[in-house]
């Protein structure tokens, strides 16, 4: 949705933040000279300072060397930032109106929907050509993860990078439970009788999956979203929004079976830190499964520098697929699903030198510069097969996400409105988890729904 009038009041107000580190690049004059500007929210030795650091240091001489070498005098300015996301958004909202800002811009991807609907940005192949559709490495990201750049069938953008959620699971406390280190549910009820399992072996909290405001979006992607996907529903399809369906009604009784019969702990949904009590809890052996992304096993049990660490998560941590409620009953007729974030890339509409923003564009995510960038340390799941299949060979979770997971993957609609509706999904989980059915919560959410996209009319039959 466009940005709500108090919100581009807000901004407007904002305006002492200035347009003066996003200036729009420079027409060059009377010669053939082209300058361009590149920004992020990362800064040296700031917010994702790594980031930064391989844009100044790296993609801006090597993308300079490479104009020249094919007789283009182009230079490139990187135009840093390194503020809370909420105001760099706002920041970004006000360049863009006013017609200012970078050649070159990253967004969140849950924001893309919201700044199409109000022209801040445009799709690719009418603001640049026929060059943008045929980039070849297209061809290197799955259809699924296309789809985080893709609002009303049109690519506004080029995905960064993204992630993927998985179910984990205890080995240890799997073999002692009689079941299996491979462990790869086919269905919910598989997922209940495992945790039956574990809860008759004596596991203090059998499954945990994210419920409740006090975890919010968590909650939502690490919960709500892709059990939803594996009941065969979205948060919102073909523009209209999905209220009390059956396939709402399946996933908030699935919350029902695991809260309700003692499979999961209800009171830690409702702390206010109960998501870093559950990384504990199951670092320590108490948790038996777990729905998370691939932060979890990156940064929470991480043995070197997790928060949660575990010395022997390699051989004690398993992981699986989310399965759909029965085999081919998810999305897209899917026998398993997951949900996906991630950053975009775009041009700006109001520059003056649209396909040479582009190749900048297409450059920072070649096959050389994502594996520069993914060096020393900082390596994670790129947008491009080709490239993941080198730079994850020593990471298996992370290979498995990129070749098992994406290709099946769906992300949040793209659209203002959306955390809000998050919100409502959250109250529902909560109140199943505290003991309200789960019939009688799809319909409580539906009510809200109603009130905050419009009206009946805007929610699916």
């Amino acid at each position: 949705m466009v940005l709500r009038k108090r919100s581009v009041v807000a901004v407007l107000a904002a305006s002492a933040l200035g347009l003066a580190g996003c200036g729009q690049s420079s027409g060059g004059g009377g010669g053939d000279a082209i300058e361009l500007t590149i920004s992020q929210n990362a800064i040296a030795g700031g917010k994702n300072a790594a980031a930064a650091d391989h844009i100044a240091n790296w993609v801006i001489p090597k993308f300079e060397e490479a104009q020249k070498a094919k007789g283009k005098d182009v230079t490139v300015k990187f135009v840093p930032s390194g503020v809370d996301d909420e105001q760099y958004k706002t920041k970004l909202s006000l360049d863009l109106k006013s017609g200012k800002g970078a050649d070159v811009i990253d967004i969140d991807g849950i924001w893309a929907g919201e700044f199409a609907e109000a022209g801040y940005i445009k799709p690719l192949g009418e603001l640049v050509g026929p060059e943008a559709e045929s980039w070849d490495g297209w061809q290197q990201i799955p259809e699924a993860v296309q789809g985080l750049a893709t609002f009303e069938g049109k690519k506004y953008a080029l995905p960064v990078g993204t992630d993927g959620r998985v179910l984990y699971f205890n080995k240890t406390l799997f073999t002692k439970a009689g079941l299996p280190a491979d462990w790869q549910p086919k269905s919910w009820q598989e997922i209940l009788d495992a945790a039956a399992k574990l809860k008759s072996s004596g596991v203090p909290v059998p499954i945990q999956i994210n419920a409740g405001t006090a975890m919010g979006e968590a909650t939502t992607m690490q919960g709500v979203l892709p059990l939803l996907a594996g009941a065969g529903g979205e948060v919102q399809k073909d523009g209209k929004w999905t209220g009390a369906s059956q396939a709402m009604k399946d996933t908030l009784g699935l919350y029902q079976k695991i809260y309700g019969g003692g499979l999961g702990d209800p009171k830690l949904q409702q702390e206010a830190k109960g998501r870093d009590k559950a990384f504990q809890q199951f670092a320590e052996g108490k948790i038996g499964i777990l729905l998370e992304g691939d932060y979890f096993w990156r940064g929470v049990v991480n043995p070197k520098d997790g928060v949660a660490k575990m010395d022997d998560r390699d051989q004690v941590v398993g992981y699986a697929k989310i399965p759909a409620i029965e085999p081919g009953k998810g999305i897209r007729g899917q026998d398993f699903v997951s949900m996906s974030g991630g950053a975009l890339r775009t041009v700006n509409p109001a520059t003056k030198h649209p396909k040479e923003a582009f190749e900048l564009l297409a450059f920072t995510l070649s096959p050389e510069a994502l594996k520069e960038e993914t060096k020393d340390g900082n390596v994670r799941i790129t947008p491009r097969t080709d490239v993941n299949k080198e730079i994850l060979a020593g990471e298996p979770l992370l290979t498995y996400i990129s070749e098992e997971v994406l290709p099946l993957t769906a992300y949040r609609p793209p659209v203002a409105v959306y955390p809000q509706v998050s919100v409502a999904l959250q109250e529902a989980t909560a109140a199943v988890a505290g003991g309200t059915p789960a019939d009688q919560a799809a319909a409580d959410y539906q009510k809200k729904l109603e009130g905050l996209v419009g009206g009946a009319g805007n929610i699916a039959a």
